[in-house]
């Protein structure tokens, strides 16, 4: 039997909601009991037997409200007429999979790791993956190809130029081939959605289907998804659009911000709902994650509903020397949990990417490299350090690779593709990655050192090398980072998951680490500086610290600890500092 549900005035409201709404939901909001309740009430009087489409663009907020239909009995099986999935998934379904390409016969073909493709203009040119350049114009991003250590500045223009052609020549020549990830399909379901025709026919199929389109987690909506999404309310679908907008984390993938928030004036002021009583978290973590609003925002402070509305549990704040992330920040929240009674493996550590957060606990980085033994040897690592399944499974799929890559199964068209056109399915491929894993674990009483590790691991791959002229120890050189890239986890450190991993999750306690490069524009920004990149990493804070039920600790350097604390006590938040 599930809980009893007392819902709030305002959870009432959108669950008798008849019309378009824009719903803005706080941190906690009870946003999945009040979609299955919303569902309840709609099954019952849905018209001319219509569907409901629940969208979401989490697997993780998708699958919870499965759940919770499913455990209502409120769920067919199959979900026809209704559809409940990730807004990609819809894009799919209906847009693209049904009318192919424009212009084009190939049927289209999903390649979910298309972004990963290598882009080589010349024999021997370093490679860049596609994910650095724009679909359209081939146009190179700097960031992004800086991190794969390719500074555009440094580089001869005719060079640039060589890079963005072969990139608009590979994605033209992959469309042709009906290759297509989900960043094609956006494009795809744009193009069609101009065409007049195709319009029209869409109109009937899908407002004959659908009764009501709801769409959770919007603050991850782009440019194009926003589009279509008011598509749905052009066409007469009733739409409710539920998101919080200071959880808008994804500009790397052209995610909106401010037109998030035009878009929500163009409701009317009757259809704009908000539910702001906050049923995860304590009161004490309510008033510190107001603080990493937008600064028009910060004087608002979720009311503590939930179980753990009377918890007094403080905010620490870890202050740590120097600018490296240290393995020290681990040891101390895991004392923090620890006195507090809480279960390790349940209270991550969460920073802006997996490799600081896998700092805070000792965990070895290796950043992004060409060098077999140096891959081989992180997804080992990475392997042993993944905590929680979903981690975990990563972790396989990135060991799988890595060995894949040392044997020379991969090409430039990647993972992906060999998987098909090999036709090898998970339990072809796992046993003998895990098999892998395991002989490879980095255990001192095993390998005394890194030399003998490697040894271990050319025995253990040279059966299977298939690269014509090139011997196991061409393909595993030895390297003077080796060292730095192999370690064995303690039983004892919290689980490193970076701050995207973790959206539409909660835990008994976090630990949020802030780096020397972002902390201090970020408590700039909240200051009332300006909105530059500051603002989205001030929003992945708050997404973070926002999903502490009980424990919130701050991790950042000593030099910037005092602004922060400063700003924690101004809104009466009660903290515990701690220095490293």
């Amino acid at each position: 039997m599930s809980e009893p549900y007392s819902p709030t005035l305002e959870q009432q409201a959108v669950i008798g909601c008849s019309h378009h709404a824009f719903v803005s939901a706080c941190p906690g909001a009870g946003k999945t009991r009040t979609l299955v309740e919303r569902a309840r009430a709609l099954i019952r009087n849905v018209p001319n037997r219509q569907g409901i489409a629940f969208l979401s663009f989490t697997n993780t907020a998708v699958t919870e409200l499965q759940e919770g239909l499913q455990r209502e009995g409120l769920l067919p099986t199959p979900a026809l007429p209704h559809f409940i999935g990730t807004f990609d998934s819809f894009i799919w379904h209906f847009f693209v999979a049904p009318l192919g390409i424009p212009g084009l016969t190939a049927a289209p073909r999903l390649v979910q790791d298309k972004n990963d493709w290598a882009i080589r203009p010349y024999s021997g040119a370093q490679p860049l993956t596609l994910k650095c350049f724009d679909r359209n114009t081939g146009a190179i991003d700097a960031k992004l190809a800086a991190r794969q250590g390719f500074l555009i500045a440094q580089k001869a223009a005719n060079v640039v130029q060589s890079y963005s052609a072969a990139a608009k020549t590979t994605v033209t020549r992959a469309l042709e081939r009906g290759e297509v990830d989900f960043s094609d399909a956006r494009l795809i379901a744009k193009q069609w959605l101009a065409d007049t025709a195709v319009v029209v026919r869409l109109k009937g199929i899908l407002a004959a289907r659908f009764y009501e389109v709801v769409v959770d987690e919007a603050q991850d909506c782009n440019a194009a998804d926003l589009a279509i999404v008011d598509w749905f309310r052009q066409i007469g679908i009733v739409t409710k659009v539920i998101c919080d907008p200071d959880q808008a984390i994804y500009g790397f993938r052209g995610g909106v911000g401010e037109e998030l928030k035009q878009f929500a004036q163009s409701f009317g002021a009757e259809q704009r709902l908000p539910m702001k009583g906050n049923f995860r978290s304590t009161e004490n973590i309510c008033k510190a994650i107001a603080t990493f609003r937008e600064p028009a925002a910060q004087s608002v402070v979720d009311e503590a509903l939930g179980k753990y509305k009377n918890d007094q549990t403080p905010v620490h704040v870890i202050s740590y020397p120097g600018t490296a992330v240290p393995a020290s920040i681990g040891t101390k929240f895991t004392e923090i949990v620890s006195a507090l009674g809480l279960q390790l493996p349940e209270c991550p550590v969460l920073a802006k990417t997996w490799d600081s957060a896998g700092k805070a606990i000792g965990q070895p980085v290796i950043g992004e490299t060409s060098h077999l033994t140096l891959n081989l040897a992180a997804a080992v690592t990475n392997f042993h350090f993944a905590f929680d399944n979903g981690n975990q499974k990563k972790a396989l799929e990135d060991a799988h690779i890595a060995i894949l890559n040392v044997e020379g199964h991969i090409d430039d068209k990647g993972y992906r593709h060999y998987l098909h056109t090999t036709g090898l399915q998970p339990m072809d491929w796992r046993p003998r990655i895990l098999n892998a894993m395991r002989e490879l674990r980095f255990d001192p009483t095993v390998f005394p050192d890194a030399a003998t590790w490697l040894a271990r691991a050319r025995a253990l791959l040279a059966p299977t090398l298939v690269v014509q002229g090139s011997t196991i120890n061409q393909r595993l050189k030895n390297d003077t980072n080796l060292v730095a890239a192999l370690a064995t986890p303690s039983a004892t450190s919290a689980p490193p998951l970076s701050i995207h991993s973790v959206k539409g999750k909660q835990f008994p306690g976090v630990c949020v680490v802030m780096t020397t490069s972002s902390t201090k524009g970020i408590l700039d920004y909240l200051d009332g500086g300006e909105a530059n990149d500051s603002a989205e990493d001030a929003r992945e804070v708050y997404v973070a610290a926002s999903r502490a039920e009980r424990l919130l600790a701050f991790a950042l350097p000593k030099s910037r600890a005092a602004r922060l604390v400063t700003r924690l006590t101004e809104k009466s938040v009660v903290v515990v500092q701690h220095q490293l």
